[in-house]
């Protein structure tokens, strides 16, 4: 897991809690950002929450798909700490790679 050391100083404190806000409640909180208008284009949520969402989905399926076997319970509580930890960066201002999503993501163009 590799992390960007980036801090940007036109990062408002509201954006630092939505971005929080996306990786611990996700897919529900990146789907509103995604509909709200003044928010969907600021440059530091555009970079976190199409990638909360695409985790969020991939660990919901994982952890679904694995979930009649010990190892569904396991993914299910690792993937919550990796959001807690990525949350938490985020909201101090920090910019995070997530392994393999975020490439997907920027490739898709959801994402600066």
């Amino acid at each position: 897991m590799t992390e960007e050391k980036i801090i940007d100083p036109n990062i408002t404190s509201d954006d630092k809690l939505w971005a929080l806000l996306a990786y611990l409640l996700t897919p529900l909180i990146p789907i509103v950002l995604l509909l709200l208008e003044d928010k969907k284009d600021r440059p530091f949520l555009k970079a976190h929450y199409p990638q909360a969402l695409a985790f969020g989905i991939v660990a919901w399926v994982i952890s679904g798909l694995l979930s009649f076997v010990f190892v569904g319970c396991v993914t299910g509580v690792a993937a919550l700490v990796f959001q807690i930890i990525w949350g938490i960066k985020a909201y101090n201002g920090e910019y995070v790679t997530i392994p393999v999503i975020t490439d997907f993501v920027k490739k898709q163009g959801w994402a600066d």
